[in-house]
């Protein structure tokens, strides 16, 4: 019986998983701490933001704004980001509750919510047109903010986007938040963090080390892991054709075709609901083509940037 206390006690240390303190991720992560801005529109709100790049003026292409998708981070964009800074002004932010933006003090992670909060940064910034960048449920809250402000978006780019029903995942209907996952909130081992990214690439080679262990740092971050269940409880779907059909942006969708989170045969709706859409596929790269394989879908964007 003591060697079976001892086992689970044992367990039960290796599993916690408790928080990180902010200070331990800041020295990690945080380039300089004026990348950390608060929303003058949104008192409270704070926001990780990194703009790099060529600076823009009247005469300039409109900045690249880059959204990341469901438990990522600003720093998914790193290798495209590099490498569009020569010639783009490039910003990317983490929404509330993901990297090292503190979780949103209404408790509010709806889509209404965050296009009201990219309305106030792009304000703030004082940019008047973006070109949208968004993957997965990034890409769904880019695809939403282009329909109900065509007017500050100039061009748009759908990598994997969310949006269309799937099983879990109704229209008109919260999801459910199984029990397991509450519990994440305390219990998330790394080995199990790794197992459950790993679908979401076709080569098991590009989830490293270090890549690993920076997702595993960040969902650490405090209040994090609640702010990632919020955001998936206050996720309801609506059909989004009529949305879609209102777009008038330019549009490039990247998909890889080994995506196994949402299915490459998704990218079939959008081109049928898109008005002005070019499809790219993506043969042998999953669902992070901007972390498997970033010189593909770079090359991809670079052309549709350039004409």
């Amino acid at each position: 019986m003591i060697i079976i206390v001892a086992a689970l006690l044992g367990l039960a240390a290796w599993a916690w998983t408790p928080d990180l303190p902010q200070a331990e991720l800041d020295a990690r992560y945080l380039r300089q701490a004026s990348d950390r801005i608060e929303l003058r529109a949104l008192p409270g709100v704070q926001l990780h933001v990194r703009d790099s790049g060529a600076p823009h003026d009247n005469g300039a292409a409109p900045p690249l704004l880059m959204l990341h998708g469901f438990g990522a981070s600003l720093h998914t964009w790193e290798p495209w980001a590099e490498a569009l800074a020569e010639q783009h002004r490039v910003i990317r932010l983490d929404l509330p509750g993901s990297g090292l933006s503190p979780p949103d003090p209404s408790g509010v992670y709806t889509d209404d919510r965050t296009e009201r909060l990219l309305l106030a940064l792009l304000d703030q910034l004082q940019l008047s047109r973006v070109t949208l960048i968004g993957h997965s449920i990034g890409g769904r809250i880019a695809w939403r903010f282009a329909a109900d402000h065509p007017e500050r978006v100039a061009r748009l780019v759908l990598i994997a986007p969310d949006g269309f029903a799937s099983p879990g995942f109704e229209y008109g209907k919260a999801p459910e938040v199984p029990a397991s996952f509450r519990l994440m909130t305390h219990v998330l081992p790394k080995p199990l963090l790794r197992m459950s990214l790993a679908p979401a690439y076709a080569d098991p080679e590009a989830l490293n080390d270090r890549l690993a262990q920076r997702y595993f740092d960040l969902i650490r971050a405090p209040g994090a892991r609640t702010a990632l269940l919020e955001r998936m409880r206050q996720t309801v779907l609506t059909d989004p054709r009529p949305q879609l059909r209102r777009i008038t942006a330019p549009t490039l969708l990247l998909w890889g075709e080994q995506d196994a989170m949402i299915p490459f045969s998704n990218a079939a709706d959008y081109v049928a609901a898109l008005p002005h859409v070019r499809l790219v596929a993506l043969p042998g790269i999953g669902h992070l083509p901007q972390e498997e394989q970033p010189g593909r879908g770079l090359a991809a964007l670079r052309a549709f940037l350039q004409e």
